[in-house]
């Protein structure tokens, strides 16, 4: 009995589940396939490219020199006895400075000035005696010999009175004084420095590979922190060879036009122009997508993305010129570019200029 009972359960289970499946499971609709949707055409910004002149420009730093510069030694020791300069005065080449004691050397001189006046009376005095023979012609050159003697050693003191004397070398603007009246000074002291400011040198590197486009002549601009407008200097001189630790060229250029502000020892911010091209395809360098045969941009056509490969050439440091590949008028897309699949439907929602 009890197994009966246990079969019925079992029957009328199986029973209720075909019931379900046949009766209420709800029937699928047959219809259509839907296929995937369209694909969204994807946002970009465009760059029409167009024939322009091109500027392959080079960027650096350096630092402005003076044209000329000079610190003040004395070139012998002694005490100072006078200083004729101001502090950041313009002095002219040759004009006295500052004066060294040079009491003993005076009195030198003027011992061989006494000396030399009668070596010369005796020189004439024998040159006429000898004209009657009564001396010998060596007692005459002994004489004429004494006297020159005598005038080289004045010619000697003098270099020495000239050297307690410290004199403008060029002219410039004198910088501050660092000695006093009355100090005893030697070749090794500091009185001042002088500095040509008139006319500055600008002294700046560039990479080895555009060593042989900077030539004698070509023009700069540059600017510096304390100067409001740019200044301009032309290339005077190269180094002649690289330097080996930077892979650098040091480049002097001379500025004649010196812009308020301008002064020795400021740093530069250096534009230098070497090339100019007119008539050349540029367009901007983050449209170029590298591959391994070379280089393709899209360009915008018919509203798809169309992949087109191309030669580049020289490039600045926004835009990149195109050899072959795009001809004037071509809508190069710019942004989106690494999610764009050829021929992927694509807006134009902005130029870029």
């Amino acid at each position: 009995m009890k197994l009966k009972t246990i079969l019925l359960i079992v029957f009328l289970i199986i029973a209720l589940v075909i019931i379900k499946i046949v009766f209420l499971m709800p029937k699928e609709v047959e219809g259509p396939k839907a296929g995937p949707p369209p694909s969204q055409p994807v946002n970009v910004t465009g760059y029409v490219v167009s024939s322009q002149l091109m500027e392959n420009r080079i960027f650096s730093s350096g630092t402005v020199l003076a044209n000329e510069e000079v610190i003040l030694h004395p070139e012998v020791a002694g005490k100072l006895v006078s200083v004729f300069f101001k502090e950041g005065q313009q002095v002219a080449k040759g004009t006295l400075l500052a004066k060294i004691n040079d009491a003993d050397l005076q009195a030198q001189l003027r011992k061989l000035g006494f000396q030399i006046k009668l070596a010369r009376e005796k020189s004439e005095r024998l040159k006429g005696i000898l004209s009657i023979q009564g001396i010998s012609q060596q007692e005459y050159d002994e004489a004429a010999n004494q006297l020159q003697v005598i005038a080289a050693d004045m010619d000697y003191t003098r270099a020495l009175i000239a050297k307690t004397e410290i004199r403008a070398p060029f002219s410039g603007r004198i910088g501050l004084r660092q000695v006093s009246v009355g100090s005893y000074v030697s070749p090794t002291s500091t009185l001042a420095s002088i500095q040509q400011t008139s006319v500055l040198k600008l002294d700046f590197t560039i990479p080895e590979k555009y060593a042989h486009v900077v030539k004698l002549g070509d023009r700069i601009q540059f600017m510096v922190d304390n100067a409001t407008e740019k200044s301009f200097a032309t290339v005077m001189a190269l180094e002649p060879k690289i330097d080996a630790s930077t892979r650098n060229l040091l480049v002097r250029a001379i500025c004649n036009e010196v812009a308020p502000g301008v002064l020795p020892g400021a740093f530069a911010r250096i534009e230098m122009v070497t090339e100019q091209k007119n008539a050349t395809l540029m367009i901007p360098t983050e449209a170029v997508i590298p591959e391994l045969k070379g280089k393709k941009v899209f360009v915008s056509q018919g509203g798809l993305a169309i992949p087109k490969s191309i030669e580049t050439g020289t490039r600045n440091d926004q835009k990149i010129e195109v050899l072959s590949g795009l001809t004037d008028g071509d809508t190069v897309i710019v942004t989106g570019i690494m999610s764009l699949k050829p021929k992927a439907p694509v807006k134009i929602i902005d130029i870029k200029q």
